[in-house]
């Protein structure tokens, strides 16, 4: 009988193990990807303003840029998806991301000297993404800066998946919050049916999987 025990407790400490070291490849990879995609944005940023002048300067740029990266990286260089990095920088460029202010995000500073190789230097310490892309994805289609600060705040602290992030945003959690006096309670109302994704769930998503260069893995 001891014995047993023993080895369940074994057992355990190997599991508690590998499941916080895939927890921090899967932040690794997460916060490398979105920094990534912020300086690509930023690349296409500071190109569109040298030919500002034409108006269709900028549409033409993200086609022939898609259509490169396409071929070398896969489909999720589309231009929907290169519009989205441009809107990265154009939002979190310009004010300090509720990720760096969350009481219970990893702090600024961590999240920043592990990319400081990835970010430019005028940018290197105004930013901290602990979200993944497909969150940012998101985030960056509601247009309310105070709206979206708050989910991407919520989405830290409840540690929300996407799912559950959409799922909090279809209830208009915002918007009732806003005009309730029960701010407490509508908050633990939203808990109900929290939807709590594992490493294998997330490891899965297409956009890793396409950074990555594992989309055709089965």
């Amino acid at each position: 009988m001891k014995n047993t025990l023993q080895n369940r407790e074994l057992f355990q400490q190997v599991v508690d193990l590998l499941q916080n070291a895939r927890q921090q490849v899967l932040r690794t990879v997460n916060s490398t990807m979105v920094y990534t995609y912020f300086e690509i944005g930023r690349i296409i940023v500071e190109e569109e303003q040298k030919g500002k002048e034409r108006a269709e300067y900028g549409k033409q740029l993200l086609k022939g840029l898609s259509e490169q990266l396409k071929k070398e990286f896969g489909k999720g260089f589309s231009v929907d998806n290169l519009q989205n990095m441009r809107k990265l920088f154009l939002i979190y460029s310009n004010y300090e991301t509720a990720s760096s202010i969350s009481e219970n995000s990893v702090s600024k500073s961590e999240t920043v000297s592990s990319n400081s190789n990835l970010i430019n230097s005028d940018y290197k310490f105004a930013v901290s993404f602990i979200l993944t892309w497909s969150h940012y994805v998101f985030l960056l289609s509601i247009d309310d800066e105070k709206e979206r600060k708050f989910y991407e705040i919520e989405s830290i602290k409840n540690k929300w998946s996407v799912r559950e992030l959409r799922r909090q945003y279809d209830t208009a959690l915002y918007t009732r919050l806003s005009l309730s006096r029960d701010k407490e309670g509508i908050l633990k109302l939203s808990e109900e049916g929290q939807i709590i994704e594992k490493p294998k769930d997330i490891i899965k998503d297409p956009y890793i999987l396409e950074f990555l260069g594992l989309q055709n893995a089965s």
